[in-house]
């Protein structure tokens, strides 16, 4: 596994170290190990799969507050998608910054996510398919968001989104929480 830092403390990008020969190829795509000496939440409580059937499914910003708080590892394994991740941790430098990463089939990135960030996702292709590892169990009562186009963080989508939950389209303001 590669580990490529992002201007997010904590939040990184990890590209396959692919092994290939003549049937194609071997990878690693999790390995506490490696993750523990990244510094990364190597804690594995759950893993979830999102199918979205239409280009420009917006699922997010969620995330879960303490003692709830939970770490996730992105991958798309179907299609095509912009994962972004927010920093909503008040001491961090990065506070309230957002960094965003195309995900895809052919090009096997995953994203870390750790604790006290908002995460989402918009599809950029049809059928598009989200694998996630997560270090927390859901907690229904703990499970928040902050709205996607929220002007406190200014997310630029690549595309348009047209398809979004009522719940994820009517968050309040996050200066107002």
């Amino acid at each position: 596994m590669i580990f490529h830092e992002t201007k997010i403390v904590g939040v990184v990008q990890i590209e396959l170290d692919a092994h290939s020969d003549e049937r194609g190829f071997f990878a690693r795509c999790w390995c506490e190990r490696e993750m523990g000496e990244h510094g990364l939440n190597a804690q594995l409580a759950q893993c979830s799969i999102s199918v979205n059937r239409l280009k420009g499914t917006l699922r997010g910003m969620h995330y879960q507050t303490a003692p709830y708080q939970e770490a996730k590892l992105v991958r798309c394994t179907k299609g095509s998608l912009f994962d972004v991740a927010i920093d909503l941790r008040p001491l961090s430098a990065t506070y309230r910054q957002w960094v965003g990463y195309e995900l895809t089939e052919d090009n096997r990135r995953s994203l870390y996510i750790p604790e006290g960030c908002a995460h989402g996702f918009l599809t950029l292709s049809t059928n598009t398919e989200v694998l996630y590892l997560i270090s927390e169990f859901y907690n229904e009562s703990a499970a928040h968001g902050v709205r996607w186009n929220d002007p406190a963080f200014q997310i630029i989508w690549p595309e348009t989104i047209n398809v979004i939950s009522k719940r994820d389209l009517n968050y309040i303001d996050f200066i107002a929480q």
